[in-house]
């Protein structure tokens, strides 16, 4: 190229990609004569293999399903893998057809979280032997990252809120634990206010609030009488809880088999 600069391409001006400013090629590297070992090929140790099912958050006789170690950009990001030690091409033909089943079943659980709009399916495999699919959840409205360039904002955007992340994990484990298999993903705990601990956030004001010990002894009666509406009446009857669109209870997914609503039992991004 007599050292003048290649062109970029043209998918450097889409919105979609994620840089902007002056931008070079890197210099493509000669190729190597064979290619290098992946993780748990020829004598490298798998990770896949060596982790225990306490590691994912569902799981069963053929398959389980695992989610990053810590919240990333997106809403959620899960990786399916085969129990056995197999690549694509390595399934029988049964777990070739579960594989589809699988597939479709976590797309459609991912997407039923509040705020997902698309769920993006890859399989790369150049850095591990062990079969293992990415499944990315888009944030609905946010088109700019639509298409091949969602991994990236995934590690450029900041974490989502751990909270949410954890509930959402535990939504997709149960999700999947209606057709068979375990939910290991379970969701946070609340964590309750001491009534010393209101009386610290709340500075000690209002005496005769619900931060004061004159409103809570112990912290597990119910509210007095006149304050928020409550009766304070200990045998009046408890409301239901909620189960819309933004509960933690997970609703039982749509039965499209003709059984009930239950199937037969089929089971860094490299």
């Amino acid at each position: 190229m007599n050292g003048s600069p290649r062109p970029l391409p043209e998918f450097t001006t889409w919105p979609t990609f994620p840089f902007e400013g002056n931008l070079r090629l890197r210099e493509l590297a000669e190729p190597e004569t064979f290619e290098p070992p992946r993780e748990g090929e020829d004598g490298q140790p798998c990770p896949s293999c060596e982790a225990p099912d306490g590691a994912y958050i569902w799981v069963n006789e053929r398959w389980r399903v695992k989610s990053l170690d810590r919240p990333s950009g997106l809403p959620m990001v899960l990786l399916l893998e085969t129990r056995s030690h197999l690549d694509l091409g390595d399934l029988t033909n049964l777990l070739a057809a579960e594989l589809g089943v699988m597939t479709v079943r976590l797309e459609k659980a991912i997407r039923s979280l509040d705020g997902v709009a698309r769920v993006h399916v890859n399989r790369w495999g150049d850095g591990r032997a062990h079969l293992h699919l990415w499944f990315f959840a888009r944030p609905y409205g946010q088109t700019q990252l639509r298409g091949s360039f969602l991994p990236m904002w995934n590690d450029i955007l900041p974490p989502v809120d751990e909270l949410r992340w954890q509930e959402d994990r535990a939504l997709v484990a149960a999700w999947l634990a209606e057709f068979g298999g375990e939910a290991i993903a379970e969701p946070p705990r609340i964590q309750w206010l001491a009534p010393s601990r209101l009386e610290e956030r709340d500075g000690g004001a209002d005496p005769g609030g619900y931060g004061s010990a004159s409103a809570l002894d112990d912290g597990s009666g119910p509210p007095a009488s006149g304050s928020g509406g409550e009766t304070g009446d200990p045998t009046a009857p408890v409301p239901p809880a909620s189960t819309g669109e933004g509960s933690a209870v997970p609703s039982r997914p749509a039965d499209s088999t003709g059984t009930g609503g239950r199937e037969e039992p089929v089971g860094g991004r490299a």
